[in-house]
């Protein structure tokens, strides 16, 4: 495994859970950095997170461990997945959150982690069992890995995109589940009754108007220059687009 960081992903936000994460990260691999990518997945919602992962990683460096943590089953039946993603690796509970990353990566590999420590929590496996699978990783020990092929994975059976807000960013701006690729650009689209058209950027649109444009991570993305378009338009996750 060729991985020189690790990139941590969680629904988390503040308090103390990344905080003991990374201490126990940096106790047991000081030498490895560990960047706290984004604490604020959409909460509970590994459904929606799923599709926002492809985009993060695709203008990422390769070489990057990425621990992913949306579990609202933690404690419960669900099995741990380490993914070998072309260039990325990827830790995280096998409930739909990792899923369209398998999807979408011609050489994907994707195994079961059997191994579990002897102590952990019911409620923090983030801290007791994915981050400490990860050290074991870098250290080249034993996960008793199981192959698993990707169509078992949760979430394998979902749409390749979803029409749908999968995140809200600090300015309230929704970035949605479709690629921007593959809409045409003169499309409309409609989000909770309101008619949205295309436009480059914030800049070519009169202050307070709504639009949709292609974010910086190649999703769709509904804005309000200089405004909020969460609020402006009254949408919140899940919240269903429709193309015109």
């Amino acid at each position: 495994m060729a991985c020189q960081r690790i990139l941590l992903l969680t629904d988390f936000g503040e308090g103390p859970y990344v905080g003991q994460i990374q201490a126990l990260l940096h106790a047991h691999l000081p030498a490895v950095p560990c960047l706290g990518l984004m604490q604020d997945l959409p909460v509970f919602r590994p459904d929606l997170a799923a599709y926002l992962l492809p985009a993060l990683m695709r203008d990422l460096p390769d070489g990057s461990l990425w621990l992913c943590i949306v579990d609202p089953g933690v404690g419960g039946p669900r099995s741990g997945l380490l993914i070998q993603a072309e260039g990325h690796w990827l830790i995280g509970p096998d409930n739909g959150l990792l899923s369209q990353v398998a999807r979408r990566t011609v050489l994907c590999r994707v195994w079961q982690i059997g191994w579990q420590p002897e102590r952990m929590s019911a409620s923090f496996h983030g801290r007791d069992w994915f981050a400490p699978a990860a050290v074991r990783l870098f250290q080249g020990e034993d996960l008793a890995l199981t192959p698993w092929g990707p169509a078992k994975l949760i979430g394998a059976d979902w749409p390749d995109e979803r029409a749908a807000v999968i995140y809200i960013d600090h300015f309230g701006n929704l970035m949605t589940g479709l690629r921007a690729d593959r809409l045409d650009p003169e499309a409309v689209l409609i989000a909770a009754g309101h008619r949205l058209q295309r436009a480059r950027t914030f800049c070519e649109v009169a202050v307070g108007q709504a639009f949709w444009y292609e974010n910086a991570l190649g999703l769709v993305e509904i804005a309000v220059n200089q405004g909020r378009a969460d609020q402006r338009l009254g949408l919140r996750l899940g919240e269903p687009i429709v193309i015109g």
